[in-house]
C-alpha cells in the first residue's frame, strides 16, 4: 500500500535586513532615512524545490540591489509609499510571481538642537521604530500596514489592580496606586493606499502617548480598548489596530527589614516573567 504523495506546499522566497541609509542632499538643510528592508516573493516556484530548475527564480542578491536603486527616485517621503513602489517592482520582476510582500523598519533621527534651533545636518537617534508593511498581487490588490515599536512609557500613579478574580493559587494583593509601565508595539491596517501617512503615524503615536495620561488606569487591558477607540475615532482611514504590551512589574522594595521607611518611593523593577497583554480594536460592521 502506498503512503499519501508528499507535495510543495505554500512558500515563499526573498531578502531580510537589508540595511539602507539614505541621505538627501539638494539642500543645505539634509534629511536622512535610516532603513531595514525585508522582500518575500510568492508564487509557482514548483520547478525550484522539484527538480531544482532555477531559471524562474529572482536571485535574492537581485532584490538587495533593486531596494538601492529605486531607492534613488522613490524614497522621497513616507515608507510606505516606498514600499508600494517595491511591491510595483517586484510583481514584473519575473514569469512567476504573483505576490509581493514589502515589510520596513524605520530607525527615527531627530535633528540636534543648537542654541533652540535644529541643526542643518547632526542627528540624535530616537527611541521607537516606525514600520510599515505593503502587500500586492498580480490582480491588482494592495494593503498597506503601520506600526510602532520599542516605545517605552510608564505614569508613576493614577493606576491600579484591583477587584480581580481569585481562587487558592492567588497571592497577589489588590492596589489601586501602582505603577504602570510597558514597551508599546501597534500595528493598523488602512482601508486605504493613498493617506497621508507620515501625518497618521505621527498622529497615532501621539494618540496613544495622550491616552495614557488622560484617565485612571483600572487594568492594561481597559488602557489598551481606551488607545484604540481614541485612534478610531481620530482616523478614520484606519481600519483596526493591534496593541501589545508587556506589564513591566515595578515591586516596591521591602525596606521594613532595615528600619527604614519606604513609601512607594524605591521600587525594584523586574524584566520576567512578566505580563503580557494583546488585543485588536476594530470598527463593527
Amino acid at each position: 500500500m502506498s503512503g499519501p504523495e508528499i507535495v510543495l506546499g505554500q512558500n515563499n522566497y526573498g531578502k531580510s535586513e537589508i540595511r539602507l541609509f539614505k541621505v538627501k542632499r539638494d539642500t543645505d538643510v539634509h534629511e536622512v532615512w535610516d532603513l531595514d528592508v525585508r522582500v518575500s516573493l510568492e508564487g509557482d516556484f514548483d520547478a525550484a524545490h522539484y527538480e531544482g530548475d532555477n531559471s524562474r527564480l529572482l536571485a535574492t542578491d537581485t532584490m538587495r540591489n533593486t531596494v538601492y536603486a529605486l531607492a534613488r527616485d522613490h524614497l522621497t517621503g513616507s515608507i510606505e509609499k516606498f514600499g508600494r513602489a517595491l511591491v510595483d517592482h517586484f510583481l514584473e520582476a519575473g514569469p512567476t510571481v504573483t505576490a509581493c510582500r514589502v515589510e520596513i523598519t524605520q530607525f527615527r533621527w531627530r535633528r540636534i538642537e543648537v542654541n533652540g534651533q535644529p541643526h542643518d545636518h547632526s542627528f540624535v537617534r530616537e527611541r521607537g521604530e516606525r514600520k510599515a508593511q505593503v502587500w500586492g498581487d498580480i490582480g491588482g490588490e494592495r494593503r498597506v500596514e503601520a506600526g510602532i515599536d520599542d516605545v517605552y512609557v510608564l505614569k508613576t500613579t493614577n493606576s491600579g489592580w484591583e477587584g480581580f478574580y481569585r481562587e487558592r493559587f492567588t497571592t497577589l494583593p489588590e492596589t489601586n496606586d501602582r505603577v504602570l509601565a510597558t514597551v508599546v508595539t501597534a500595528k493598523w491596517e488602512y482601508d486605504t493606499i493613498d493617506a497621508d501617512f507620515d501625518r497618521v503615524w505621527n498622529g497615532v503615536l501621539r494618540s496613544i502617548l495622550e491616552t495614557l495620561t488622560d484617565h485612571y488606569s483600572p487594568s492594561v487591558q481597559n488602557t489598551l480598548y481606551r488607545m484604540g477607540k481614541a485612534v478610531l475615532e481620530e482616523f478614520p482611514e484606519i481600519e483596526r489596530i493591534w496593541y501589545s504590551f508587556p506589564n513591566v512589574h515595578h515591586i516596591v522594595y521591602d525596606l521594613d527589614r532595615f528600619g527604614i521607611e519606604n513609601d512607594g518611593e524605591i521600587l525594584h523593577a523586574t524584566h520576567d516573567p512578566y505580563g503580557q497583554i494583546e488585543g485588536w480594536v476594530e470598527r463593527r460592521a
